[in-house]
């Protein structure tokens, strides 16, 4: 088994030191999606839910996620995104909004949270400005796809 890193020789959780790790570029990719009625799917196809552009907002929200992780997850360490990245993708069948997070940066450190935080807190956000309409929508299948740099270098999820 892995040793966990954010735990110190006496168990006590710690923020990792990174400041010997070689900074080098970094790419982590992130997807979920938020399943919904098809009336509230239409909504936001239409373009005309009552607080506005939905995914327009959403976007927003997933970067801000992302430049903020630091503050929501105690033992992240706070980086300088190059870019982040936004994709939303309406699926009829189930009906669902599906939200994929592209994220960069140069540093010692990986992005892989804040490319899931973004993911996170953009369906959150659609959640929100749809919950009028639809308190059941379920926000699922949130994972990493993708991560690139470090000493790790590539790493790709294994699909079945």
């Amino acid at each position: 088994m892995t040793e966990l890193t954010h735990f110190d020789s006496q168990g006590q959780a710690h923020m990792v030191d990174v400041s010997a790790k070689q900074a080098t570029a970094r790419v982590a990719v992130a997807e979920g999606q938020i399943v919904m009625k098809s009336d509230t799917l239409a909504l936001i196809a239409s373009g005309q839910a009552g607080k506005g552009d939905v995914l327009g907002v959403a976007r927003i929200a997933a970067i801000q996620g992302a430049k903020r992780t630091s503050d929501l997850i105690p033992l992240c360490h706070p980086l300088a995104l190059s870019k982040v990245a936004i994709d939303f993708e309406l699926q009829p069948d189930p009906p669902a909004v599906w939200c994929r997070a592209t994220v960069h940066t140069v540093g010692p450190t990986g992005v892989e949270m804040e490319a899931l935080t973004a993911v996170q807190i953009g369906l959150l956000t659609i959640y929100d400005m749809c919950k009028a309409a639809d308190k059941g929508m379920v926000i699922t299948d949130v994972a990493l796809l993708e991560k690139q740099g470090g000493k790790s270098g590539l790493w790709l999820r294994q699909t079945a």
